[in-house]
């Protein structure tokens, strides 16, 4: 198992659009992949799962990952969420 924990910093945060690119990058991996926000865990590959945490813009996550390719779902990932989705922060 994998984990990493990072900052959501697009101003937005995990809304519709950045949860859809988020769930699609997920969705290229085996392995297992949740999002943890607090005391809540999240499926990394449900849309609908990832959008009712209400990450905003500053949150704090885990992202974890348990598979053949945990390392390169949660690198991925990671650098996704540092990346803003290109969007202004």
């Amino acid at each position: 198992m994998k984990r990493q924990q990072v900052t959501v910093i697009n101003k937005a945060g995990l809304h519709a659009r950045a949860a859809s690119i988020f769930v699609s990058e997920a969705g290229k991996f085996d392995s297992d992949i949740d999002v943890i926000y607090g005391d809540t865990r999240l499926n990394a590959k449900s849309i609908m799962g990832l959008m009712s945490g209400g990450i905003g813009q500053g949150a704090t996550i885990v992202i974890e990952a348990n598979g053949d390719d945990e390392d390169e779902a949660v690198d991925s990932l990671v650098a996704l969420i540092e990346s803003g989705f290109d969007e202004e922060a």
